[in-house]
């Protein structure tokens, strides 16, 4: 039997690298697919790309969704500060101006089209809810609901066949994706998580902090150079 065909949803960030390798280690024939949907750290594509080169994906996909024409989030309209230097306390509490108007729902929607259109069998989306900066697109619950919407919303669901839609790290904390991309080969030094697209990552916005304690508390060190040097 041929191999189970999957999407993955690759933004180039270490969860969605670790997810990626997790679907390759399951002998998954990964299309890998990354949406340029007007972020302000662009340099999240270019890593995708790096990511899904060394990691031997055959198919890859970078599709356009302008999202930044409706603007309402600090990661698509840059007059729109970036939290920095919140507190592990801080961050997760509440929604914060980095959430992007129903990313989610948006990448989701395009993976299963993709992946019925491919004849793929699975999506996968490395969302994930400890450790996390508090978005409302990325609890159980809602991917719970999603399910539903590709079982009654598709062709394959009607039939009977719908697209599974994997989240493996939805209650993994950071150390443990950290551990486990390290695991599996993750290239962590070609991944991007700062919300800033500058040379280095920024070291203080909550993404760059969530990624830090990660490799902090996985008593391993994050190849990426930083504007900021992590403490500790």
């Amino acid at each position: 039997m041929p191999p189970t065909r999957a999407v993955v949803l690759l933004s180039g960030g270490l969860d969605s690298s670790t997810c990626l390798a997790i679907a390759l280690s399951k002998g998954r024939d990964v299309l890998a697919l990354t949406v340029d949907y007007g972020q302000r750290h662009r340099k999240e594509i270019s890593a995708a790309k790096a990511v899904a080169k060394r990691l031997g994906v055959k198919e890859h996909k970078i599709l356009k969704v302008d999202l930044a024409q409706f603007g309402g989030s600090a990661l698509t309209d840059e007059r729109i500060g970036v939290p920095t230097g919140r507190t592990e306390k801080e961050i997760g509490r509440g929604i914060p101006p980095t959430y992007v108007p129903a990313r989610n729902t948006v990448l989701l929607s395009l993976a299963i089209a993709y992946a019925e259109a491919a004849g793929a069998d699975e999506v996968y989306i490395a969302a994930n809810f400890l450790d996390y900066s508090g978005y409302p697109d990325c609890r159980p619950e809602f991917f719970a609901i999603f399910r539903e919407v590709a079982r009654l919303g598709t062709k394959r669901g009607v039939e009977g066949r719908p697209t599974r839609i994997h989240t493996p790290l939805i209650r993994t904390r950071k150390a443990d994706i950290v551990r486990t991309g390290a695991k599996l080969g993750v290239p962590f030094g070609l991944t991007w998580s700062c919300y800033h697209g500058r040379a280095k990552a920024c070291g203080v916005c909550d993404s760059c902090k969530l990624r830090l304690k990660g490799f902090r508390e996985a008593g391993l060190e994050d190849p990426l150079p930083y504007e900021t040097p992590p403490k500790g």
